[in-house]
């Protein structure tokens, strides 16, 4: 991560994407968070599978950031940064 925020926000998401985690590694992929922005946008870098994958964008909305805004409100949105893209 490059910016350090709240270590109390930082802890929720990062618990948050390790709940996620085996279900992204059942399907040969992972996820790993980036930086939290001062403007409350989470980046996170989708692995393996998750890279290039058809599904990952319904993955981020449905379930990333799903995940990450019930146990931080003041989450505005998630982004993932693949290879120094959004997704």
């Amino acid at each position: 991560m490059t910016r350090r925020t709240d270590p109390l926000l930082e802890k929720r998401v990062l618990d948050a994407l390790s709940d996620l985690r085996p279900f992204l590694e059942a399907d040969g992929g992972d996820i790993t968070l980036e930086e939290i922005t001062p403007e409350g946008v989470v980046r996170v870098r989708l692995h393996g599978a998750c890279c290039g994958c058809a599904m990952s964008p319904m993955t981020m909305k449905a379930g990333v950031e799903e995940a990450i805004k019930r146990v931080a409100p003041s989450i505005k949105g998630v982004e993932a940064v693949n290879m120094g893209q959004a997704v």
